[in-house]
């Protein structure tokens, strides 16, 4: 499928629906991680310290699903508990845009319509660039440009001009590899390489092993029981407690990423309760 070809989301003619996930992280330390997401994902290095994973598209390609709804909550998912950011960029037939997960603070992001037209929060470019440590200065400019009416740049040139300030912070994506292209294109574009992983759709005890080995080195690791109890269970059950009506809302609006963003939640928290569950008896014989 061409990216201006009529997508099964998109119902009409246009740019088909794409993503592209960057992880403030060496693939490696991704991959672990990368299976949660229950998506075929093609994930290779994107410059000094940043991943990027191409998901094959399921959700919006064939579930109906808006690209921006199911990025919002993928990148949700693989930013709890992990010690590193996630940005999802994404866009579709109407409109395009960005969103930065980092731990359990809530999303910050920004939205174009086709034309390019801002249709974001200008505070939002401000919270993005504090987050991701760019120049206070001259990189806020440069993305306060991105949020001003311009009838020249539509919506791919301003994502374009998002991946153009992050080269500053080592972001550089594989040749060939363009936002606003079709998920084809892009599978297309680093499928041959040498150092691409391949990320399969896992079984479940598959994922269930990739959420500990991510629980046990993200920055929650040391809040397990092992490490103290009390604080640990405190924190478990706000994780249940927070994840439950994000599972809640997911199921409500159909959406997959909202979905796997509140099971992970409760799945850090049931975790934690188990880690602390099994010590005890480990404690006193049992």
């Amino acid at each position: 499928m061409s990216p201006t070809e009529e997508s099964p989301a998109g119902g009409r003619g246009g740019p088909a629906p794409g993503a592209l996930l960057l992880c403030r992280a060496a693939p490696d330390s991704v991959a672990p991680v990368a299976p949660l997401l229950r998506e075929r994902i093609l994930l290779a290095g994107a410059g000094e310290e940043w991943s990027v994973l191409v998901p094959e598209g399921t959700p919006w390609r064939h579930g109906g699903e808006p690209v921006d709804r199911v990025l919002t909550g993928w990148a949700a998912a693989l930013a709890v508990g992990a010690p590193w950011p996630v940005l999802a960029l994404w866009w579709d037939a109407d409109r395009a845009g960005f969103t930065l997960a980092s731990g359990f603070r809530r999303p910050v992001g920004y939205v174009w319509l086709a034309d390019g037209t801002p249709a974001g929060e200008d505070e939002a470019m401000r919270t993005f660039a504090a987050r991701l440590g760019l120049d206070p200065v001259l990189d806020v400019q440069a993305l306060d440009r991105l949020a001003t009416p311009d009838p020249a740049s539509d919506a791919r040139a301003r994502l374009h001009g998002v991946l153009a300030v992050l080269t500053r912070v080592g972001v550089a994506l594989p040749a060939g590899l363009e936002a606003g292209e079709s998920a084809d294109r892009l599978h297309e574009a680093v499928r041959g390489r040498s150092d691409v992983l391949r990320v399969e759709r896992p079984a479940g005890r598959e994922a269930v092993r990739a959420r500990l080995g991510a629980v046990d080195g993200g920055r929650i690791g040391p809040w397990l029981p092992r490490a103290g109890g009390a604080r640990a269970r405190a924190l478990a059950l706000a994780q249940v407690a927070a994840g439950l009506p994000l599972i809640t809302w997911g199921a409500r609006h159909r959406s997959g990423g909202w979905l796997t963003a509140g099971a992970l939640l409760v799945g850090h928290g049931a975790l934690g309760l188990a880690y602390d569950l099994a010590h005890t008896r480990a404690d006193h014989g049992g």
